[in-house]
């Protein structure tokens, strides 16, 4: 699903920086959490030449991320693993491809030594470019392994300057790889041009984009995005449907990630028991400039291409994110070996984009899917088959062929007082 609305979301941004001969922070002592699966952020900091323009509560904007870096710092959860890495804060230089590979890991991610993680960032002067895609790219590796949450929080005050390695193109590819990553950015003072660019690239990871013009605002937002990272999550499953039933890939009970082009339909294959119920929804995410109108479709089908039950939604270019989803109860068998129904589930969409908009890759789709116990309450709408709509218009139908009578009754009623008054 999805990248609801998204969200989004989804699917946040922060700091870092230089300087070589820090030492890298000691390992965790016995008995600290060093898991494949701790929750992990890397904070990605801005250092440009412009962080030396003094419009943040009267000083410059590196130092308003100094004291924010500071007291998030101070703030960070134990179990939480984090790094900082710097753009444009090595190369003070006039030459563009030099330039645009200034990026650096100022602080490696992992068990957090606070002392050491401060003395790093105290080392910072803004100096160069601005190369948000490079970093980016480095940053995601800074992540890579364990199953934990990851979370990159990007602080820039200015777009990037390296193109043509789009930003936001590259925040796409790392959302293909399934990796379960999300982007979210601060612009500090943005402009109409940086805002959409760090909206384009949280929005392609389901991460969030906020604006800060004030050291506490700042503040307040990192220690969130760091505490977000912190909290139980589902990480999807990456997965690949087919373009047909019959070579669709078998689903259990999860959520899943995927992407579907412009236009086309994706398959899945999910087995129901006699009994169980088959909850399905999906989230498919338009992550770049789209045409309205548009829509999504979820059909839950028999493996001979009869419909059973579906869920659609549309959209008028007022949300970015398409969610929809359907129930299909499969009754109880007198057979005690009853075989297990095969479902077929379609997803379809029909987002197109204008001349000159990438269509690769395709736009990020979210699926979950949920097996479970049958109702067992004959007031459940669904074992009815009311979600199907025949009960309600049969209700409805008897409804007013009554209310249609009591008319007829009551017209009758007033006329003959009428005559005789």
């Amino acid at each position: 699903m999805i990248t609801r609305t998204r969200s989004a979301a989804g699917a946040c941004a922060l700091l870092a920086a230089l300087t070589a001969g820090i030492a890298f922070p000691a390992g965790a002592a016995a008995g600290e959490p060093t898991g494949e699966d701790a929750p992990k952020v890397n904070l990605v900091l801005d250092v440009s030449g412009s962080m030396r323009t003094r419009d943040i509560d009267g000083g410059t904007r590196m130092a308003a991320a100094k004291q924010a870096f500071n007291e998030v710092l101070d703030a960070t959860p134990e179990e939480v693993r984090l790094g900082i890495r710097t753009l444009g804060a090595d190369y003070p230089g006039d030459d563009r491809k030099t330039g645009c590979k200034d990026t650096a890991q100022l602080y490696p991610v992992g068990p957090l030594d606070r002392t050491e993680a401060k003395t790093a960032v105290a080392t910072l002067a803004p100096t160069g470019w601005t190369p948000i895609g490079p970093a980016l790219l480095e940053a995601a590796d800074d992540l890579d392994g364990g199953d934990g949450s990851k979370r990159i929080v990007l602080i820039s005050d200015g777009e990037d300057t390296c193109a043509p390695l789009d930003p936001c193109e590259v925040a796409r590819e790392i959302a293909a790889k399934g990796i379960g990553l999300t982007i979210d950015t601060l612009g500090l003072v943005p402009n109409a041009k940086m805002r959409q660019q760090l909206s384009c690239i949280a929005e392609a990871t389901g991460g969030t984009y906020a604006s800060v013009e004030h050291t506490d605002e700042l503040t307040d937002r990192v220690n969130q995005l760091v505490d977000r990272a912190a909290d139980p999550v589902v990480t999807p499953v990456a997965t690949e449907g087919a373009d047909a039933c019959a070579k669709a890939p078998t689903l259990e009970s999860g959520l899943y990630t995927d992407r579907e082009e412009f236009g086309k339909q994706r398959w899945y294959r999910v087995d129901v028991e006699p009994g169980q119920e088959l909850r399905a929804s999906v989230s498919v995410g338009a992550d770049r400039a789209v045409n309205p109108p548009y829509g999504v479709l979820l059909r839950a089908v028999t493996v001979h291409g009869r419909e059973i039950v579906r869920g659609e939604a549309a959209g008028n270019g007022r949300t970015d994110v398409l969610s929809t989803g359907l129930r299909y109860p499969k009754a109880e068998s007198d057979e005690e070996d009853a075989p297990a129904e095969t479902v077929c589930l379609q997803v379809t969409n029909s987002f197109s984009v204008a001349a000159g908009v990438q269509t690769t890759p395709g736009l990020p789709l979210e699926l979950t899917v949920d097996v479970v116990d049958g109702p067992s309450d004959a007031g459940d709408v669904a074992s009815f088959g009311l979600g199907r709509g025949w009960w309600l218009l049969g209700a409805l139908i008897l409804a007013g062929f009554l209310a249609g009578l009591l008319w007829g009754w009551l017209s009758r009623w007033r006329f003959a007082v009428w005559r005789t008054n």
